[in-house]
């Protein structure tokens, strides 16, 4: 599933937030207030988030890395950052749900992160 919008919320309690469409095929489980894993893709991940944007679901993870956390949920290798937390709460918006996840647990790496902007993927310049 892929996130419409992601952002820091609050330093202290750590919170994010997450808008989601409603047609998105997770979207009810992150509304049953469920443990959750932010995987945030690295530059050379593309292929990766066009695969995981696609409604056909059924062979996601076939030939793609990854490891479960401490609960279960996916982490996929190679991301810039996976952020873990629990749905704390949701919001109306329009048509997507604002999810906001206290975070837990984080780890991050020294990879360039993959950008979408303006309907295409961008790189950041230095």
């Amino acid at each position: 599933m892929t996130v419409s919008s992601f952002c820091s919320l609050s330093l202290n309690p750590p919170l994010v937030l997450a808008c989601v469409d409603r047609t998105a095929d997770l979207h009810g489980q992150l509304a049953m207030g469920q443990r959750v894993v932010f995987n945030i893709l690295s530059a050379k991940q593309e292929a990766l988030s066009r695969r995981f944007s696609e409604e056909d679901d059924s062979r996601r993870f076939d030939g793609i890395g990854f490891k479960r956390d401490r609960n279960g949920i996916v982490v996929l290798d190679d991301v810039v950052s996976a952020i873990e937390g629990s749905i704390v709460d949701q919001h109306d918006g329009g048509d997507h749900s604002i999810f906001v996840a206290e975070v837990d647990g984080a780890a991050s790496s020294d990879l360039r992160p993959l950008l979408y902007y303006r309907g295409g993927y961008a790189e950041l310049e230095r």
